[in-house]
């Protein structure tokens, strides 16, 4: 299971499948509290997760794809896409350092 040190984490990719706009709430909320940070938030598709994402983060139903697609990154599956407490991590490691897995 990959790992990164949230001082390494420079680009949040937020993955996603049906386009129904959850997701890309996540990502503007992300941004917003990423910002200080210099971390580049991105919405994709799951089958299309660019190469320099640092941690993905989607949905739990996407996950496994998510790690076909991007097996060498760091994949953190959410169950709701506000207020979960995965996504609340990836920010605090971000914003006070330590270790992310996933």
């Amino acid at each position: 299971m990959p790992s990164i040190n949230g001082t390494d984490i420079k680009k949040v990719v937020v993955a996603c499948d049906a386009g129904m706009g959850s997701s890309v709430m996540l990502a503007s909320q992300l941004k917003r509290q990423l910002s200080k940070n210099n971390v580049t938030v991105e919405h994709t598709p799951v089958n299309s997760i660019p190469a320099d994402a640092d941690v993905v983060l989607c949905h739990q139903g996407l996950a496994a794809r998510a790690r076909v697609s991007a097996p060498d990154k760091v994949i953190i599956p959410f169950q709701v896409f506000i207020g979960d407490p995965a996504v609340t991590k990836v920010v605090q490691v971000v914003q006070r350092g330590g270790e992310l897995s996933g």
